[in-house]
């Protein structure tokens, strides 16, 4: 026999295809050839697929091989082909029956002594091909707990290319020891991510002192998937609330925590003790972060960012007026759409992102401007211009804006917080989760911030008189038609929390107040669950009223002659 054939998968993204690998042996000179629009990585496969054969006690046979991978018009990528070439050059030189490579797919690097190592994005790899309709398919044995989260699908675990010849041949397999465990994820993007699972617990709001609005904030945020802003001086606790954001969220369900695990394969960021990401991820780039590396790209083919690796989770911005403004710019159209498209010449490539969002920063360069702000030595125009990095477009798309004030001396020493746990705090969100899950059941959606504001307005009624506020802050020019439809979809979690079937007056002057900073008399009682007053608007809470302004100001005088209304 001089052809054979088996197949294998190539990634585009997190989306894999099936790519035929066929091998020929013809007299002539001893040449391989390898074809199919394969890169650099995969064209390397031909030395090291020879010695891996060789060192397994194959023959090499001398003459001219040709390796074709079809689709040629898809890029190939990777290692993860050696596997499937090796296997097709053997049964083409007529050592192995090719009927056994017809319904097996292979996926897997081998090393110059014929063992079998592991590749990135098995996970999604295996997924494309149960969707193909592949029934079997082999992979390293150091993953081969990854490939098996894919149901409907049998999957053989190899160590080495002996291993998979004994098999295929109906022989023993050898005694071999496994290959060393991985002790990590991927070096380059270990720093991005936190992930909360077996010995790592989640952090308890509790621990967190005062804070009631922001508190208050986070719960909403979890409940509707709203995106939060938090403004306020340095050690006040913006962090420490961004952190547990992610445990007042429900667990992942099975097709949400494939997905993200499936992206987190393509990084090289899943661990290998815990191959499904069951918990909703935590990721706090630094503020010196890259475009490519926060919404995905980099040199050759594409690999997904931060915002990918958030996918379903908590994006952190800490410090954000700190970030390139081109990076935070970037943000404004997977806010939007969920997706991230990078387009590069070997093709273009989509990562889902759709992430919650939080960003923080100090009210000013100097950090001091709290309180009555006596401590500040910046002036009006640096304090705006500082703030005024964040774009309006971008903070035009934050649902929830609040401000983080400083911890006061009685709520530091309290003996007994009075601050709620993050169990009770996610107990409520789950519940707010479910009543609108039940409301939008029949729709694709299932969040209030995933829901267009036209439907909003449209096909579930408010209470009446409950828009005249907004009504107001539109007309004053402090709110925009975005705004508008954030402010609903605020209103609307809000109301689920209170357990209400529509939205009051109240909830929507608690929304309003939450994105414009503006304090309104009615939302005092739904901005404080946990009982007290709100302290009185301070410096900081001022700045944020100022930034609202302000990006109302930069909305009107971007926006073109032809759009205005007579």
């Amino acid at each position: 026999m001089v052809f054979a054939r088996t197949r294998s998968v190539t990634l585009l993204g997190v989306d894999g295809v099936v790519v035929e690998v066929q091998a020929d042996i013809e007299p002539g000179l001893t040449v391989f050839n390898l074809v199919g629009l394969p890169d650099k990585s995969v064209t390397e496969s031909r030395d090291r697929v020879r010695a891996a054969l060789v060192n397994s006690g194959e023959e090499w046979p001398p003459r001219r091989i040709t390796v074709g991978l079809t689709p040629a018009t898809v890029p190939k990528t990777g290692s993860g082909f050696d596997l499937a070439v090796a296997c097709a050059i053997v049964a083409a030189n007529g050592k192995i029956d090719p009927e056994l490579l017809a319904d097996l797919i292979m996926i897997g690097e081998v090393g110059l002594d014929g063992r079998v190592r592991a590749v990135r994005g098995i996970l999604p790899a295996v997924m494309a091909a149960a969707a193909a309709g592949c029934g079997r398919v082999a992979v390293p044995e150091s993953v081969a707990v990854e490939a098996r989260l894919v149901p409907d699908i049998e999957v053989l675990g190899v160590r080495s290319l002996r291993h998979l010849f004994a098999v295929l041949r109906g022989l023993p397999p050898p005694d071999e020891p496994p290959l060393p465990a991985v002790t990590g994820p991927d070096p380059e993007t270990v720093g991005t991510m936190l992930i909360s699972g077996p010995g790592l617990p989640p952090p308890d709001l509790a621990e967190v002192a005062g804070q009631r609005r922001a508190r208050r904030a986070l719960e909403v945020c979890a409940a509707g998937g709203h995106h939060l802003y938090l403004l306020g001086p340095p050690g006040a606790g913006k962090t420490m609330l961004a952190e547990r954001l992610p445990g007042l969220l429900p667990p992942l369900d099975p097709p949400a925590a494939l997905e993200v695990s499936a992206v987190h394969s393509v990084a090289g960021t899943l661990p290998p003790d815990r191959p499904l990401v069951a918990a909703p991820p935590f990721c706090a780039p630094h503020h010196s972060a890259t475009m490519p590396s926060l919404v995905g790209g980099g040199n050759g083919l594409p690999r997904p960012g931060a915002v990918s690796l958030a996918h379903h989770g908590v994006l952190f911005l800490d410090e954000a007026p700190e970030f390139s403004t081109r990076v935070l710019d970037a943000l404004r159209q997977p806010l939007e759409s969920g997706l991230v498209t990078v387009a590069r010449s070997v093709g273009t490539l989509r990562f889902p992102a759709r992430f919650l969002l939080v960003l923080a920063a100090n009210p000013c360069p100097c950090g001091r401007f709290a309180g009555k702000g006596l401590d500040c030595t910046c002036s009006p125009a640096m304090r705006a211009k500082y703030l005024s990095r964040l774009s309006g477009p971008l903070l035009d798309r934050i649902d929830v804006r609040v401000t983080v004030d400083p911890v006061s001396r009685a709520e530091l020493f309290a003996p007994t917080g009075d601050g709620e746990s993050t169990a009770d705090v996610a107990a409520r969100v789950l519940e707010a989760r479910q009543r609108a899950a039940r409301r939008y059941a029949d729709t694709p959606w299932a969040l209030n911030a995933e829901v267009p504001g036209r439907e909003l307005r449209t096909r579930w009624s408010l209470a009446p008189d409950a828009l005249t506020s907004a009504a107001r802050d539109l007309e004053r020019g402090m709110l925009t038609a975005r705004g508008l439809d954030r402010v609903l979809r605020v209103a609307w979690t809000i109301a689920d929390l209170s357990g209400r079937d529509r939205p009051s007056t109240a909830d929507v002057d608690a929304a309003l107040e939450f994105r414009t900073g503006v304090p309104r008399g009615t939302a005092a009682e739904l901005l404080a669950p946990a009982g007290g007053a709100l302290p009185e608007s301070d410096a900081t809470q001022a700045a944020l009223a100022q930034l609202a302004t302000l990006d109302a100001d930069r909305e009107r005088r971007d926006r073109p002659e032809w759009d205005t209304e007579e």
